[in-house]
């Protein structure tokens, strides 16, 4: 069964003819609606100076609310029905470095957006060149299952990078945090100590350490600010280093020895994880010398003696 290219492409003008008129009336009117309220804010009360900037920075700052809130409208088609899954997306999410209320919205908003668009390229493309055979509807669904399951291999990629980066800082600020405390600093101190000196070459990890210090001086308890730094980094090290602070601030334990047995035992995994590799490294290397390289020598070495032999035989 086939179908007139020309019909295909009217139905997708007038599919892309209301989708344009949807949103130019959704920006009108919200358009509207905010020069409503702009007005009726000036009539009702003067701003002082500070008012006016606090507004211009959150203008600024909320450049994308828009985006934001089309995503997380087309993400609530998406969302996980149990609590389980929100917060299981909701850690990845975070380990990735988006610890936003709306980051999971936004995120299933992407999944649906860059499947809708993924299916009506192939529908465009693959429709008027196959029809509505098996092989034209087949292009359709690998193209959505890419358009689906793509935000999903960015947040992996994301998320495995940052968590590297975490891991390969985070003994230089486990050392720098020892030297601080054992030099008379508080935890606290230290931390605010790290996050100024590494925060040019190690910014995630800068980062983190500064959340987990704001929300110490915020007035949270020291046990769950650490405990949400080992789960929001999700660093297996930062983790243990987390158990190891929370047990040495419940049971009055030095803090400097909890330190310095901890940056101990992340140098020894590190020189067992080198050795590992290592190891590994000679296995890893048949494959690319049965393929690439010994082909190449045994022509260059059989190569000569198999024309002298073949000259032979044909000579005789």
């Amino acid at each position: 069964m086939f179908v007139d290219t020309t019909t295909l492409w009217s139905l997708g003008a007038f599919v892309l003819f209301m989708a344009g008129a949807w949103y130019v009336l959704t920006a009108i009117s919200q358009r509207n609606t905010t020069r409503a309220e702009q007005r009726l804010e000036r009539i009702g009360r003067p701003k002082s100076l500070a008012e006016i900037d606090l507004a211009q920075n959150r203008h600024n700052e909320d450049r994308f609310t828009g985006l934001k809130e089309t995503m997380s409208n087309l993400g609530a088609a998406l969302e996980p029905q149990s609590d389980l899954e929100k917060n299981s997306l909701k850690i990845k999410l975070a380990n990735a470095g988006f610890r936003s209320d709306s980051a999971v919205a936004v995120y299933l908003g992407l999944r649906l957006g860059t499947l809708i668009l993924f299916t009506l390229v192939a529908v465009c493309y693959c429709l008027p060149a196959y029809g509505l055979t098996y092989g034209g509807l087949k292009w359709v669904v690998a193209a959505a299952g890419l358009g689906f399951y793509l935000p999903s291999a960015i947040l992996w990629f994301l998320r495995k990078k940052r968590q590297e980066e975490i891991f390969l800082s985070l003994p230089d600020a486990l050392d720098l945090m020892v030297v601080c405390v054992e030099s008379g600093l508080g935890l606290d101190a230290a931390m605010r100590k790290v996050c100024d000196e590494m925060k040019d070459h190690a910014k995630v990890m800068s980062e983190e350490l500064s959340l987990a210090n704001f929300q110490l001086q915020m007035g949270r308890p020291r046990r769950e600010v650490l405990h949400d730094l080992g789960v929001r980094t999700g660093v297996d090290d930062v983790r243990s280093l987390a158990a190891i602070l929370i047990q040495a601030d419940r049971f009055g334990s030095s803090i400097a020895q909890a330190l310095r047995v901890q940056s101990d035992s992340m140098r020894t995994r590190r020189k067992q994880i080198a050795e590992e590799k290592a190891a590994k490294t000679a296995v890893q290397l048949l494959f690319p010398l049965i393929l690439f390289i010994f082909p190449g020598i045994f022509v260059v070495l059989v190569g000569p003696a198999a024309i002298n032999i073949m000259e032979t035989l044909f000579k005789d």
